[in-house]
């Protein structure tokens, strides 16, 4: 049961985690505890918490990558409001802070990570303990790469060991040395040893740790298929071939514990009543849903009740009737200028009247008894998004066990039964969802055409998972779907939706040297619309 335990001991471990460095002084001090007197399972458990904390909401996501491949929507403007960074590419008062965030959780979990497998190195019973915090470790700095570049990882994580300035690695040696640690760690894992006793994810299943870190593989490989098509095609084959998640039973998430401080910050962001207000589902999104069918659309989105106050009462159920469902147009805003939100083409006006009128009161919210609960699950990677991956791996003609159109209708499927861990409200029976899948085959007639079709729907599965920033690296790297850039006063990336997010500010400073290499390599410098390697 995926569900956030707090274990005895974890303040304790979170408050001497963050200072490794001082391990081996503890050691020689008899007033103090010693490394070997820690339980390395407890640093799995904060080592994911730590990674999901870095890669939900406020932390990253929501704030950028949501708007920036238009799943959501804001009429947010000015420079005091922080969703002008996802939907118009402009900064708020705080965006130089926001823009480090995942960099320091993410680099703090590996850290943890780190930790766990020095504890475990010479137990050979722990070696599945050792091998998922070497599998936490790959997931961590490629989702750090991929968002900003390169950066450090041959001397990262090893201040105990003196090094404080540690190199950027190239992304393109980045690449080459995590699949290889992967695919290590990944063999490494046993069965029949002693499992994790802390795992928030798959609370010690190592079956379904293969198939994560095959399906992580897989993830890794396909990024590649513009920038090294031969190494995506060797790694996606083992993938393939070592076993990827088998169904949606297999998806990796994690169950949020509000009560006691582990929320989730997706769904802070939604109920935050200004958020809640301005925060809708983009017109690019719900057009794509709404064009083809998709039973997601009736599921995932509402419209609210009409008025103002309506529209501003979190909580209040709308209408989830899929004929009305209307997507708001990104990078519009309420001024009352030539960016007005009724300036935009096919307004269809406001609802309430008077005091009580809101000009965006028929535009479509994500639905709050879905994803507006702080308990709810978040997503790391899923079954629908592998067999989607696999679909192209397919297409070009990787030798991955099924057919495009298997694996895509697989993926079709599974996108759809996803969004049980969301609740009652959220589930789509099997039998809708293989109805859905049979009646939306892959367009097979042309290579681009099935392309085309894959990545479109892998884009609105990772959207409807809340899962922003993968679909927007699968955007940045298919090309798909194609996006219109929102062109707004002021903004930040000269009129092209951003393709990565510059390094955190505190970079400069603390390791200037290794920065200023990375940022020399980079065309364009330290830019939002500089490009990192594998996205040519």
């Amino acid at each position: 049961m995926k569900k956030l335990y707090i274990y005895l001991g974890f303040t304790l471990v979170i408050s001497l985690a963050s200072c490794t460095k001082d391990f081996d002084e503890l050691n020689t001090d008899p007033t103090k505890s010693s490394p070997a007197n820690f339980d390395a399972n407890y640093f799995l458990s904060t080592s994911e918490w730590n990674y999901l904390d870095g890669t939900m909401g406020y932390n990253g996501p929501t704030l950028f990558q949501s708007g920036w491949v238009q799943i959501w929507a804001s009429t947010s403007s000015g420079g005091a409001n922080y969703y002008t960074n996802m939907d118009k590419y402009v900064s708020s008062g705080s965006t130089n802070d926001y823009m480090g965030r995942s960099w320091n959780s993410c680099y703090r979990s590996a850290s943890l990570a780190k930790e766990m497998v020095n504890l475990t190195n010479e137990d050979a019973n722990l070696i599945n303990v050792n091998a998922i915090g070497r599998i936490m470790i790959v997931l961590n700095i490629q989702y750090i790469t991929d968002m900003y570049g390169d950066c450090p990882y041959s001397e990262a994580l090893l201040a105990k060991s003196g090094t404080t300035l540690p190199v950027y690695d190239t992304q393109q040696e980045l690449y080459t040395a995590l699949l290889t640690d992967l695919d290590a760690a990944i063999s490494s894992l046993d069965e029949t040893k002693a499992i994790p006793s802390a795992d928030l994810i798959y609370a010690g299943n190592i079956a379904k740790w293969k198939k994560f870190g095959y399906s992580l593989m897989l993830r890794m490989a396909m990024r590649l298929t513009k920038a090294d098509l031969a190494t995506a095609k060797t790694y996606a084959e083992k993938a393939s071939a070592g076993g990827t998640f088998a169904s949606a039973a297999d998806d990796a998430y994690i169950i949020c514990d509000n009560a006691n401080g582990y929320r989730n910050d997706y769904a802070r962001d939604i109920t935050t009543a200004a958020d809640f207000y301005q925060l809708r589902w983009s017109k690019t999104f719900i057009d794509y849903l709404a064009v083809n069918e998709d039973p997601r659309l009736g599921v995932i989105a509402e419209v609210s009740q009409a008025g103002l106050t309506a529209n501003q009462t979190v909580g209040l159920a709308g209408d989830s009737d899929p004929d009305i469902q209307l997507g708001l147009p990104n990078g519009y805003d309420l001024n009352g200028g030539s960016t007005d939100i009724s300036t935009s083409p096919g307004y269809p006006g406001g609802t309430g009247a008077g005091d009580n009128f809101t000009p965006i009161g028929k535009y479509s919210r994500p639905k709050t008894t879905i994803y507006g609960n702080l308990n709810g699950p978040v997503f790391i990677l899923t079954y629908a998004q592998t067999e989607l991956l696999l679909a192209e791996a397919a297409v070009r003609d990787f030798s991955v066990g099924a057919t495009a159109a298997t694996h895509y209708s697989n993926g079709v499927a599974g996108a759809l039964l996803s969004l049980a861990p969301f609740g009652a409200d959220a589930t789509i029976s099997s039998a809708t969802a293989t109805a859905f899948a049979a009646a939306s085959p892959l367009d097979v007639s042309t290579t681009d055409n099935s392309l085309k079709m894959i990545n479109e729907q892998y884009w609105a599965t990772a959207g409807s998972q809340l899962n922003f920033t993968d679909a927007w690296n699968n955007w940045k790297r298919s090309g798909y779907p194609v996006l219109t850039p929102v062109v707004y006063t002021s903004n930040f990336s000269g009129g092209v939706i951003p393709r990565r997010q510059p390094y955190p500010t505190t970079e400069a400073t603390l390791n200037g040297v290794n920065y200023k290499i990375a940022v020399g390599a980079l065309t364009g410098g330290d830019t939002w619309s500089s490009k990192v390697w594998w996205d040519q």
